[in-house]
């Protein structure tokens, strides 16, 4: 025991019960925390503090969850080991994998080590060079490089000026100093309302530095301090654009010497300055010259002559901003031969003379000279669209808002790109500078009126809700729905392909369906914003974002119980779905509060199934707390729910497989008690449900083998877990279920016979799927095995 500590044994137990807590350990996460509770148990007892009550009440541990009970655990696993030289093996041998499990150091993925994440930039770009100055500097700094501190610029100014263009053509033109990548992210901090949580940005780094989806802390702390360990020996740029508050941006900043953050933001952000030593650099708007420059470059035409002093006269009716010059050139472009007097007399019938003492903002000036140059059908869509802050705009969604075919809209997103009123992304979707949104939103309260308004929005939120639905279907098919999109559709075949196809959807258009919540609670849609978070699971299941699935589950909750009249069984459905967010992020209480309210709203809609459901969620909530008699009990509760199922009643023909489902969970209940051989008993039975339901779940069954195989081993009899392992493999194979048929090959291992070919089979599919943490551990496994 000798190479080990206390303080080793902390920083496991911390690895595996912060690791359980978040969801990201997956399968071999799940099996270490078992392990330690296992490890818990064969200590209580042994002291005072864990003895039963006199009346005989026992008192099996219960996982830690603040650090005083994990350094108490700690302790006393120390202690133990010190004490009995079996348990230390044992202990040894956990703390081994423990540390194997936290490895993720290298890439996960070695397509995704170097993502190119920035936007495009433009050939129009103009000027700035005491920027690139400034900026080339602070690189060539030595003694900024002496103090091994990242180097950090802010770049401020008002909104028009050019901060984004400014910030990422410079990216781009610095980009040969940052080989290992570059990181974009837009935090929409235009108001407090739309600004990005640090934690969604966190999550969408991490899956752009090659970290699986499953291997994503969930609580932004873990994410940050995951972050800048992937990157602190990078050479990166990091683009950090629109930002609202330093708050915002700390999180996001790496350690790294040799990386490079570049920050857009309207406001000077002086912690920033005070905190970490960033460099503040200003945008006003351009000189005279470089307006006009800018300004003829777009239009395509350098004036001549007498129109030379009109296209001066129109640079200054901008006011050197940027986007104003690129509006009013785009004007210019797209007409019969660029009339620099009559764009001057346009823009002087609409606003004060440019020597005013209090003149209009001259990029709404430009904005609205732009929009009434529309044709109706373009200006209409572009009212439209700026109803709602919509970070982005798919064709779908924007012929839904006008009630159009998608061909046509395609037309006119084409015309009001050309006007530079809306920007094409690369994945095919629109976007508007927030400053030209709000000039459509107000537009579109003016000329369209209220009721239609109002209707546009209803529009796009039923398009965004037809696309999550089926999205959300063909990534998880077997899943029971409530909302009645679901029904309107054929139920599609499972294929790996297609889910992941669909997931990658759902991704794209995360936070366009965060807002599509906000606004159909906002317009007081309430059908549409439970159904919405429905059909939101298989996106955060899958891929986290649990603050945005809290924040959206919220107003799922709020709106169900005002629907509770129409359809009485949405609260508990939503409840239910809440609590998986709050479990991801360890908030264990709020998430037990959420499903003992999620089976009372069930139970008092006579909703048996979602009643069953929630008090299974219990159940399960409750083995990861290693509360496992309870968990036992709620298990057995669900089963007796299930038998109030009624011919024609909701969830009849699922009833069979549910319990199925039931039975193994009260297999694993059994087996954390340490009841073994009531536990094997079980889960034999268990997988004697799987055989008899009319359609085969081969998948689950070879998940109630792997339960027998593990159990068996845990009982200590290898032999015995030869045959369900053996299976589980076999069936794992043939579904092509690649992490699981791994995990079973490790499970196989520890049997004998060979362990060193199933260790070796193990690592290649590990390998095959960038899990780093994998291969180490079935690594030291294989030297161990010779």
């Amino acid at each position: 025991m000798d190479p080990f500590t206390t303080a080793a044994v902390l920083s496991a137990v911390n690895t595996a019960t912060s690791g359980m807590l978040s969801g990201a350990a997956a399968e071999a996460g799940r099996r270490t925390t078992e392990r330690l509770a296992a490890l818990a148990r064969r200590i209580r007892g042994r002291d005072a503090d864990d003895a039963d009550d006199a009346d005989g009440t026992a008192h099996p541990p219960t996982v830690p969850t603040d650090p005083a009970a994990r350094r108490d655990l700690a302790e006393r696993l120390f202690e133990q080991a010190r004490r009995e030289p079996a348990f230390a093996r044992d202990l040894i041998a956990w703390l081994r994998e423990t540390d194997l499990l936290r490895d993720t150091t290298g890439p996960v993925c070695a397509t995704a080590a170097r993502p190119r994440l920035l936007p495009p930039g433009t050939a129009a770009f103009t000027d700035r060079e005491p920027v690139r100055r400034a900026i080339a500097a602070l690189l060539d700094d030595p003694a900024a490089s002496a103090a091994g501190a990242p180097r950090i610029v802010v770049l401020t100014g008002p909104g028009g000026v050019g901060k984004t263009a400014t910030a990422v053509h410079f990216a781009r033109a610095f980009a040969d100093r940052f080989p290992d990548g570059q990181l974009y992210a837009d935090l929409r901090g235009a108001s407090p309302a739309t600004a990005a949580g640090p934690s969604a940005t966190l999550v969408r780094f991490l899956h752009g530095l090659g970290v699986p989806a499953d291997r994503v802390p969930a609580t932004e702390q873990e994410q940050a301090d995951l972050y800048r360990h992937r990157t602190a020996d990078r050479r990166l740029v990091v683009l950090l654009d629109n930002a609202h508050s330093a708050a915002q941006v700390a999180p996001l900043l790496t350690a790294a010497p040799g990386s490079l953050t570049l920050v857009t933001s309207r406001h000077g952000l002086p912690e920033l300055v005070r905190d970490h030593g960033a460099r503040v650099l200003h945008l006003g708007p351009l000189s005279g010259d470089d307006a006009v420059l800018l300004l003829t470059r777009i239009a395509g035409l350098e004036p001549a002559g007498a129109q030379r002093a009109h296209a001066e006269a129109v640079a200054a009716r901008c006011g050197g901003m940027p986007l104003a010059l690129c509006e009013t050139g785009a004007l210019a472009a797209g007409r019969d031969g660029v009339d620099w007097e009559r764009l001057e007399r346009e823009f002087a019938s609409r606003g004060p003379e440019p020597a005013a003492p209090a003149p209009a903002d001259p990029t709404l000036l430009a904005t609205d000279v732009a929009y009434r140059a529309l044709a109706p059908a373009a200006a209409r869509l572009y009212r439209l669209l700026g109803l709602c802050p919509w970070p982005a705009v798919p064709v779908g969604a924007a012929a839904a808002a006008a009630d159009i075919g998608p061909a046509e809209a395609r037309a006119l997103l084409g015309d009001l790109v050309g006007a530079r009123l809306l920007e094409e992304a690369a994945d095919g979707r629109y976007r508007f500078h927030d400053v030209v949104r709000r000039h459509a939103e107000s537009r579109a309260h003016e000329e369209d009126g209220r009721a239609a308004a109002r209707d546009s929005v209803e529009r796009v939120i039923g398009w965004y809700l037809d696309f999550a639905v089926a999205a959300d279907y063909r990534v998880i098919t077997a899943r029971w729905h409530l909302g009645p999109g679901y029904g309107r559709l054929p139920r599609p075949a499972a294929s790996a392909e297609a889910a992941r196809a669909a997931l990658e959807e759902l991704s794209r258009e995360r936070e366009n369906l965060a807002e599509a919540v906000r606004a159909a609670e906002e317009h007081g849609f309430d059908g549409l914003t439970w159904q919405l978070c429905e059909a939101m699971w298989a996106l955060h299941l899958r891929l986290g974002f649990h603050e945005q699935w809290v924040a959206t589950h919220v107003r799922g909750v709020a709106a169900a119980r005002r629907c509770a009249t129409s359809e009485p069984r949405a609260e508990g459905r939503m409840r239910s779905q809440l609590a998986f967010a709050y479990m991801g992020l360890g908030r264990l209480a709020d998430a037990e509060r959420e499903l003992d309210a999620a089976a009372a709203a069930d139970r008092a809609a006579g909703h048996h199934r979602g009643h069953a459901s929630a008090v299974e969620s219990l159940g399960l909530l409750f083995l990861r707390q290693w509360r496992y008699a309870e968990a036992e009990e709620r298990f057995r509760q669900a089963r007796r729910i299930w038998d109030e199922v009624a011919p024609g009643d909701d969830g009849e023909k699922d009833a069979p497989r549910a319990l199925a489902l039931l039975e193994h969970h009260l297999g694993r209940a059994l087996a954390g008690q340490g009841r073994f051989p009531e536990a094997v008993g079980q889960l034999w039975h268990a997988l004697g449900c799987f055989h008899t339901l009319p359609e085969r779940d081969s998948y689950n069954e070879a998940r109630v083998r792997m339960s027998l195989g593990e159990t068996l081993l845990a009982a200590g009899d290898p032999a015995g877990a030869r045959v369900p392992l053996d299976e589980a493999i076999s069936v794992m194979s043939a579904e092509g279920a690649t992490l699981q048929l791994a995990d079973a090959l490790e499970l196989r291992a520890r049997c004998g016979g060979d362990s060193a070919g199933f260790l070796r089979r193990a690592r290649e599919l590990y390998v095959s799927l960038g899990d780093v943490s994998g291969v180490a551990r079935v690594g030291v496994r294989l030297g161990g095995a010779g």
